[in-house]
C-alpha cells in the first residue's frame, strides 16, 4: 500500500509541474500584462515602464521567468500580487478559509442526501419517490448556478427574509466564539444550498444506478436466502459495495468546488477565491491568477489520491487487484 501510494504521490507531482508550466505559458500568450494595467492612468515615461518591468521581472524572457516561477514555487514563495501589493500566499490565504467552509458544506450537504435520495429511489424503483429523484435530478443538470442563486436570494432572502442575502457576517460581527461560528454558519445557509445543488443532482443520479446494480447481485439474493435482516443486507452488504463509484464521484467533485463556488461566491457576496479571481483577471494580476490554479490543481491532485486511499478502505480488494497487476 505504501509502495502504491508513493507512486500516486510521485505522479501528482510530475502532473502538478505540468500544469504550473501550462497555466504559466496560457498567461503569457494573453495579450498585454500587469503593467498595462498600471499605468492605465497615463502619464508614465519610457524609464518608469522599464524599471516597472525590472522590479518585477517582467523584462526577462519567457522562458527565464518560467524557471525563476518554478523555482520560487518549490521554495514556497507564489510570487507578489500587482494589486494588492502583498505576497501572493497572504492574498490567497485571506481568502482560503470562506471557499474551504462553503466547499465542504455544500460537498457534506450534497453526499449526504444525494445519498440517501439515491438510496431511497433504489429501493423502491417503481414508485413515486424514484420518479421524484429523477425528476429532482435532471433539474439539477439543467439549472445554471447563478440563477439558482439568483432565487434562492429572492425567495428566501427578499420574500420570505428568513436569511441574510450577502456577506459572511452580521455588521457587527458577535464578539464571542460561539456566536461568531453561528452567524458564519447562518449566512453559508443559502450560499451552502446553492452550491450543493450542483453536485446532488449527480450523486443521487448515480447512486440509485449504483445500488439497483448491486440489489440485483446474486451475493445479495444469497444474503437474504440466509436469513440476513433486510437492514443488515442493504446497509452492509449492498450499500458498502455500491460507494465505491459514489466514492468516486465526490472526489471528482472536491477539484469542481473552485469553479462553482467562484459564481456562488459572487452571487452572494463572499470574501472568498471566487471574486478575487475575478478581479485578479480583470486587473491582470498574473501572480495571484497563478497562484490560484495552482492551488486549484493542487486541490484536484489531492482529492484524487484521497480518493483512492478510501477505496482501499471501503474494499481492500481495490489495493490487492493492484499489487497482482
Amino acid at each position: 500500500m505504501f509502495r502504491s501510494f508513493a507512486i500516486r504521490v510521485l505522479s501528482g507531482v510530475i502532473l502538478l509541474l505540468a500544469v504550473i508550466v501550462l497555466n504559466f505559458l496560457l498567461i503569457q500568450l494573453a495579450p498585454g500584462d500587469a503593467v498595462d494595467v498600471l499605468i492605465a492612468d497615463g502619464g508614465a515615461s519610457e524609464e518608469v515602464i522599464q524599471r516597472i518591468r525590472e522590479t518585477y521581472g517582467l523584462d526577462q524572457s519567457v522562458p527565464t521567468q518560467l524557471l525563476r516561477y518554478i523555482a520560487a514555487i518549490f521554495q514556497g514563495d507564489l510570487g507578489y500580487s500587482f494589486h494588492f501589493n502583498k505576497p501572493v500566499t497572504q492574498v490567497i490565504l485571506e481568502a482560503l478559509p470562506v471557499t474551504i467552509m462553503l466547499g465542504l458544506a455544500a460537498l457534506f450537504i450534497s453526499s449526504l442526501f444525494g445519498t440517501v435520495l439515491g438510496v431511497a429511489a433504489a429501493l423502491r424503483p417503481n414508485h413515486l419517490t424514484s420518479h421524484l429523484v429523477t425528476f429532482i435530478s435532471l433539474i439539477g443538470y439543467a439549472t445554471p448556478t447563478f440563477w439558482f442563486g439568483m432565487m434562492m436570494l429572492i425567495a428566501f432572502a427578499s420574500w420570505l427574509p428568513l436569511f441574510p442575502a450577502y456577506g459572511l457576517t452580521s455588521v457587527p460581527p458577535p464578539r464571542d466564539f460561539v456566536g461568531y461560528a453561528l452567524d458564519v454558519s447562518y449566512h453559508l445557509v443559502l450560499p451552502a444550498i446553492t452550491l450543493s445543488g450542483l453536485f446532488l443532482a449527480s450523486i443521487s443520479r448515480l447512486s440509485r444506478a449504483s445500488m439497483l446494480d448491486v440489489l440485483g447481485a446474486d451475493y445479495i439474493r444469497t444474503a437474504e436466502a440466509k436469513g440476513l435482516t433486510r437492514a443488515s443486507v442493504i446497509y452492509k452488504h449492498a450499500l458498502r459495495n455500491a460507494a465505491i463509484p459514489i466514492v468516486t464521484m465526490i472526489g471528482l467533485q472536491l477539484g469542481q468546488l473552485l469553479s462553482g463556488a467562484v459564481l456562488v461566491e459572487t452571487v452572494f457576496s463572499l470574501p472568498g477565491i471566487g471574486p478575487l479571481l475575478f478581479e485578479s483577471v480583470l486587473r491582470r494580476d498574473y501572480p495571484v491568477m497563478l497562484g490560484i490554479l495552482l492551488m486549484s490543481a493542487v486541490m484536484v491532485i489531492v482529492a484524487n489520491i484521497l480518493t483512492d486511499l478510501t477505496y482501499r478502505l471501503i474494499d481492500p480488494r481495490v489495493g490487492s487487484r493492484s499489487n497482482a497487476r
